[in-house]
């Protein structure tokens, strides 16, 4: 890391500072904005200044921003924690910290996980955050670029790393062509654990050092038996085909509210991406003329049903429960895909052996669903037409085909923690 920053990043820094400095007082606002539907984002505010009342030396310090990528990150952690160490995960949303906080709730009463808020972008949090945490390195999942994170970092001698790594070919030609200061981050890294020989030709370029293949981790995720089980009893009830519509964001409810209405003999099971559209969801369903049914209205809290509704659509109003709406269908679609934002994980519904179906914006998963193309396990729709015309054929690709492909992904936990090891072994 000699070369970093570069001269090209030193120059953009100095307006970085100025920019969070005039922005702060609109980024506050912004999380008490947020704060009106989930009071989370306003909640620890200190935290986001570098105050944290409760700090654990010596941490390994994993970075998941949101929902997606400390479920990604979950199977690792476990290792990590079975292995003696103790973790500080670090997130921006209310849905990374929750679930943090409940899948590693006896760790964290333990006092061996603590999760916080990263702090904002300025040296002096970091500074803070790195004194309380005392972090041996720090894994950075999937595709989070936040400049002063990296430099602080290097500058404080902590060792930070890319995990479950992926350069997008969007952010790639984007970075290459108008933003080399991007790039340039890159080389402030002390390494990456990288999703797949492409991806690691996009570190390289990009003047990343230390990079090691190691696979995708969501296909190591532990599956929740419990609600396999209870999806299993409950589609047994349904007895009609079934498809689940995972992670919807907006801007594409359009699409599956016609894909619903041309497909009166399926149930659909929908589940919206955030929390907070739950409510509008489901008032934009019924408006439509659907029959529609929360999950909260016909299931207990043991996920069990006495009789299934006749409805269209049942709405997925909770969160952490995506294996039980994946367990009742036959082919999964996967939300995202359908607008610019680009699609969510794949690995879940082939972990459970069920087809998937994505539609035409797929950058932000370009591993493994090229591969999962390749190999039968997922179909590619151009566009909402060609959606309907793939539902009405019922030409999915094959349960066998997905648990196949399924079975070729897994043991990215173990390749990362030997990268690990490798990678940190001179540094610590």
């Amino acid at each position: 890391m000699t070369d970093f920053p570069t001269p090209r990043l030193r120059r953009f820094f100095w307006l970085y500072k100025i920019l969070w400095t005039l922005g702060l007082p609109f980024a506050i606002a912004y999380l008490f904005w947020r704060g009106r539907r989930d009071p989370l984002y306003r909640g620890h505010l200190g935290e986001r200044f570098g105050r944290y009342p409760l700090t654990l030396k010596n941490a390994v310090w994993v970075h998941a921003v949101s929902l997606g990528e400390l479920r990604s990150a979950v199977p690792l952690i476990q290792r990590l924690l079975a292995e003696g160490e103790t973790i500080v995960t670090t997130h921006f949303t209310p849905a990374g910290r929750r679930e943090a906080e409940r899948v590693f709730a006896s760790e964290i009463a333990q006092g061996r996980v603590r999760a916080v808020w990263i702090p904002l972008e300025f040296k002096r949090t970091f500074r803070k955050f790195f004194k309380a945490f005392t972090p041996r390195y720090g894994l950075v999942m999937e595709i989070e670029i936040w400049p002063e994170m990296i430099r602080s970092a290097a500058e404080n001698g902590v060792p930070l790393f890319a995990c479950n790594a992926q350069y997008p070919h969007k952010s790639f030609t984007r970075d290459i062509e108008k933003s080399k200061w991007r790039l340039d981050l890159h080389k402030g890294l002390a390494g990456a654990f990288v999703k797949s020989d492409l991806q690691r030709d996009r570190f390289i370029a990009a003047g990343c050092p230390n990079i090691h293949v190691t696979g995708e981790l969501r296909f190591d995720q532990p599956i929740p038996q419990d609600q396999v089980a209870q999806g299993d009893i409950a589609k047994a009830k349904i007895n009609r085909p079934t498809i689940t519509i995972t992670s919807v964001v907006k801007g594409e409810d359009d699409t599956y509210i016609q894909l619903i209405k041309s497909s009166p003999e399926r149930l659909f099971i929908y589940v919206p991406r955030a929390p907070e559209r739950f409510e509008e969801t489901y008032q934009m369903l019924t408006d439509a003329g659907l029959k529609v049914a929360r999950r909260s209205d016909i299931f207990d809290d043991r996920l069990t049903i006495n009789d299934m509704p006749s409805v269209d659509v049942i709405l997925g109003d909770s969160m952490g429960e995506m294996y039980f709406y994946l367990a009742l269908c036959d082919a999964a679609i996967i939300g995202g895909s359908f607008v610019e934002k680009g699609a969510h994980n794949i690995s879940e519904p082939l972990a459970l052996g069920k087809p998937v179906i994505v539609g035409p914006h797929t950058w932000t998963i370009e591993f493994p669903i090229v591969e999962a193309i390749a190999a039968n396990a997922a179909v590619q729709v151009a566009d909402n037409k060609a959606l309907l015309s793939l539902v009405k054929s019922d030409d999915f690709p094959t349960q066998l085909a997905a648990e196949a492909f399924f079975k070729t992904q897994e043991g990215a936990v173990n390749r990362t923690l030997d990268a690990i090891k490798i990678a940190t072994q001179p540094l610590e």
